[in-house]
């Protein structure tokens, strides 16, 4: 999900210049950043 963010992120400023890429890259990137430090269930840190 971070990985995705990114790549939107980067093809809404560069590429196609929308800005509701990019608003939909850094919502995505914000979440997967979320999900992946905050420890759901447990105390354990995932590590993909």
């Amino acid at each position: 999900m971070i990985a995705l963010g990114i790549i939107l992120i980067i093809i809404g400023l560069i590429v196609a210049s929308l800005k509701v890429l990019l608003w939909i890259g850094i919502i995505l990137l914000i979440v997967g950043l979320v999900l992946n430090l905050v420890p759901i269930g447990g105390t354990r840190r995932r590590v993909w």
